[in-house]
């Protein structure tokens, strides 16, 4: 279960090697190859938090001036996967439940972070919340992930 994504000869592997490689991701929320997506960069803190700065813009709104609920939720599910993800274990989401606090507004500022909350042998559970530049929570999620099937050699 503790396999890992092999990089290319010469390049370097970090916590988020078992979901995206660092050395190409075309991930919606935080790959730099994917030329639509947010390009979000998450880092692992101290306490072993994931964190990243959001600033939503425009063209994800649902309505005129907020950002879609879909979009918040996938941020939110990109954190608590990096939290699992710095833990050197492969998952995928198995469940998420979301609770929207506030509204988001385009062009706010706000902090992303994710943990781990619960480690099983099959079953890990974490935690995200996305909080404004205020301290104002504006929304929270928790999630289910379980291991990944190994890839067909």
């Amino acid at each position: 279960m503790k396999e890992k994504n092999p990089a290319p000869a010469g390049v370097p592997e970090g916590p988020e090697s078992p979901l995206h490689p660092a050395w190409r991701s075309a991930c919606f929320v935080c790959g730099d190859d994917n030329p639509s997506g947010m390009k979000l960069k998450f880092r692992v803190t101290a306490a072993g938090e994931s964190e990243a700065e959001w600033r939503p813009v425009a063209a994800w709104e649902g309505y005129p001036g907020l950002i879609h609920g879909g979009l918040i939720s996938t941020v939110l599910d990109e954190a608590m996967s990096k939290a699992v993800a710095s833990t050197q274990v492969r998952t995928l989401t198995a469940e998420m439940r979301v609770r929207y606090r506030r509204m988001v507004e385009t062009g706010g500022r706000f902090v992303i972070r994710g943990k781990v909350t619960e480690r099983g042998r099959r079953m890990i559970r974490a935690e995200a919340w996305l909080v404004s530049e205020a301290g104002e929570e504006h929304a929270h999620a928790w999630g289910s992930f379980i291991p990944a099937p190994e890839k067909p050699g």
